[in-house]
C-alpha cells in the first residue's frame, strides 16, 4: 500500500502529533508499504527526511514553534503527487493540512482519512482568550463536526474521545487506534547520568512532566501540587521536560508559590539518546491534563518502570488502569498531593507500582497498532471502491497559498 500522510507538526518540532507520526510512519514501513509526508520546512532537519516533502511555510503569529504550510506551492506539485499513484491520503492535524488533504483526495480521486489528534473542545480558549470560554467550545464542536464529516474515515486514540466526537454529531466512520510504543521506550535510560548531569542529587526526591509547557497541559496545577509536597518533603524537586508558550508564566507561578529551587525547567530533550534517562531519573511522574486524547508519555514512564499519579481524564481513561503503574487521583491538590507524598514516602511502593506499570506497557505495541491502522485502511478503500464512501465536499481554501 502506499500512503501519503499531511501534517501541519512533524520533527523537529516537538509535541505528540510528531512522535504519533513517527511511529506509524516507521512501523508501517517495516511492515513493507511505502509512506511519504507532506509537512512544513522549520529550516531544520528532523533525524530522517526520507520520503518527506518539505513545504515552504511561515510563522504562525504568537507561536513561534508553529508554522502555516503554503497551500499553493503543494497544489503546484500535483504531477508530481499524481505519478506517485498513493492509494489514501491521511491527514494528522486539522489546519493546512487539512484543507489540502480533502483538495488532494479530490483531485487524486483517493480517499482521505483523518487523525483526531486534539481535544479543542478544551484547547482553543487557552489561546483566543478575548472570546468567551462557552462560545470557544461551541465553535470548536462546530469546527470538528464540519471537518470530521467531510472525510471517509477518521483515527480517534480513545474510546472516551469517540464518544465525544460522535456527540458531536460526526457521523463519519471512525475506529479507535492509539499510538503505540516503539521497544526503545523499554529499553532502560541510565538514572545517574542524567542525575549528574543537570546537577540533581542521586538521592533527591524527584518528580517529572514531559510535555508541551502549555495552558490545556494543567501544569499550573501541578505547581499548588508540589507546594503542598514540599511542607511534607522540603527537597522534592520538579522536574518539567519540554517548551511551549506557557513556560514564562509558569516559571513565574513558581517563584510566587516559593518554588524557585523546587521547580526545574528543562526544555526539550532529545528521544533518542536523553529522553529515557530522564523518566528512568524521576520517582514519581505527574501528569494532570484534562485534554488528552491519549498521553502517549503516561506509557513512556511506565516503560522506564516509573511510577505515575495522574488524574484520568478523557484519553487518559483509556489508557490509565489504577493499579497498574499508577495511583489515580483527582483533581484536587489533597488527594493528589497525598499520594505523590505517600509513594515518595516508601520505595517498595513505587518499585512494585513501576514494576506493574512496566508489564501493563508492554500491551501497547507499535507494531500491533500498525497492523490495526492497515486494516482500518483496507476497510476505508473497499468502501470507497463500492462507491460508498462519504462525500467529500470542497471546502473553500485559496489556492495562492498564504
Amino acid at each position: 500500500m502506499k500512503i501519503l500522510f499531511v501534517s501541519d507538526v512533524y520533527f523537529p518540532r516537538v509535541n505528540g502529533v510528531s512522535t504519533s507520526i513517527e511511529t506509524f510512519r516507521r512501523n508501517l514501513r517495516a511492515l513493507g508499504h511505502t509512506v511519504h509526508l507532506i509537512a512544513p520546512d522549520y529550516a531544520a532537519q528532523s533525524a530522517d527526511e526520507s520520503d518527506i516533502v518539505r513545504v515552504p511555510a511561515r510563522q504562525v503569529p504568537l507561536d513561534p514553534e508553529d508554522r502555516f504550510m503554503r497551500y499553493g506551492w503543494v497544489m503546484r506539485q500535483l504531477d508530481r503527487l499524481r505519478d506517485e499513484q498513493y492509494d489514501i491520503i491521511h491527514v494528522q492535524t486539522p489546519f493546512v493540512a487539512h484543507y489540502l488533504g480533502l483538495r488532494l483526495s479530490h483531485l487524486l480521486g483517493i480517499p482521505c482519512v483523518e487523525t483526531y489528534h486534539t481535544f479543542f473542545e478544551e484547547y482553543l480558549y487557552h489561546y483566543i482568550p478575548l472570546v468567551p470560554k462557552r462560545l470557544m467550545r461551541y465553535l470548536a464542536k462546530l469546527f470538528s463536526r464540519h471537518q470530521g464529516n467531510s472525510l471517509d474515515g477518521m483515527v480517534v486514540p480513545s474510546k472516551p474521545m469517540l464518544r465525544v466526537l460522535k456527540s458531536y454529531g460526526i457521523t463519519t466512520r471512525a475506529e479507535v487506534i492509539p499510538t503505540g510504543i516503539e521497544p526503545q521506550s523499554f529499553v532502560f535510560g541510565s538514572r545517574s547520568v542524567f542525575r549528574e548531569k543537570f546537577g540533581i542529587a542521586p538521592d533527591r526526591p524527584m518528580l517529572l512532566f514531559v510535555g508541551r509547557v502549555a495552558h490545556e497541559k494543567n501544569i499550573s496545577f501541578l505547581l499548588r501540587v508540589v507546594e503542598q509536597v514540599k511542607s511534607a518533603i522540603p527537597d522534592v524537586l520538579l522536574v518539567i521536560a519540554g517548551e511551549g508558550p506557557a513556560r514564562s508564566g509558569l516559571e513565574q507561578d513558581a517563584k510566587k508559590l516559593g518554588l524557585g529551587e523546587t521547580v526545574r525547567f528543562i526544555g526539550y530533550l532529545d528521544r533518542d539518546t536523553e529522553l529515557n534517562s530522564c523518566y528512568r531519573a524521576a520517582d514519581v511522574f505527574i501528569f494532570s491534563s484534562r485534554t488528552e486524547t491519549q498521553g502517549l508519555v503516561l506509557l513512556e514512564a511506565m516503560a522506564q518502570g516509573v511510577p505515575l499519579v495522574s488524574i484520568a481524564e478523557m484519553g487518559t481513561r483509556d489508557v490509565l488502569k489504577d493499579g497498574l503503574g499508577v495511583w489515580i487521583a483527582r483533581e484536587e491538590v489533597s488527594d493528589f498531593s497525598v499520594k505523590v507524598v505517600t509513594l515518595l514516602s516508601n520505595a517498595q511502593m513505587r518499585r512494585e507500582l513501576g514494576d506493574a506499570g512496566r508489564d501493563y506497557a508492554n500491551e501497547w505495541s507499535a507494531a500491533k497498532q500498525a497492523q490495526r491502522m492497515l486494516a482500518f485502511y483496507g476497510r476505508v478503500l473497499g468502501l470507497a471502491n463500492e462507491g460508498q464512501a462519504t462525500q467529500h465536499t470542497d471546502q473553500a481554501v485559496p489556492e495562492t497559498g498564504f
